[in-house]
């Protein structure tokens, strides 16, 4: 799939075109995943970002529209105004919604391939450098992000 291609989706949920919210999916049981979101839901002043690891049944449906394996996932996506976003490019695109962070659009003047190249090595590597959960991260019933994390 073709970043920044459109992907069918509720036009209100998050992430479709109709909805003010902007979806993140995540591996839930990746560490790194894990504090990429709360890293990302502490500075979204806006309450922007909605979450969903790709293990649950929505994730997965959003996942395989992406080209993303449920089962063994090698990237997280963005998904916003009915379009998705993965690898480098969806990093790029969650960053710059944050405030003081816009100035990462300037790695977008950064090959994609190069981009995701380095992405891909961390992606290989996250479980063995930064661990892995036994339970997956799940977000509140709203999708936001939970105020407590076990």
């Amino acid at each position: 799939m073709q970043t920044g291609a459109a992907i069918v989706i509720d036009l209100n949920s998050p992430g479709g075109s109709l909805s003010p919210h902007g979806l993140i999916l995540f591996d839930g049981v990746c560490v790194l995943c894990s504090w990429g979101c709360r890293f990302v839901n502490k500075r979204d002043r806006r309450r922007y970002f909605r979450f969903v690891p790709i293990q649950l049944e929505e994730g997965r449906t959003h996942a395989l529209q992406l080209g993303i394996d449920p089962d063994q996932p090698d990237s997280f996506a963005f998904i916003a105004n009915g379009r998705g976003f993965i690898k480098s490019d969806a990093v790029l695109r969650i960053a710059r919604e944050l405030p003081y962070w816009g100035w990462t659009s300037a790695f977008l003047l950064i090959p994609r391939p190069l981009r995701d190249t380095v992405y891909d090595i961390v992606a290989r590597n996250r479980y063995r450098w930064f661990g892995r959960r036994d339970d997956c991260m799940l977000p509140a019933a709203d999708r936001s992000w939970p105020s407590v994390i076990p």
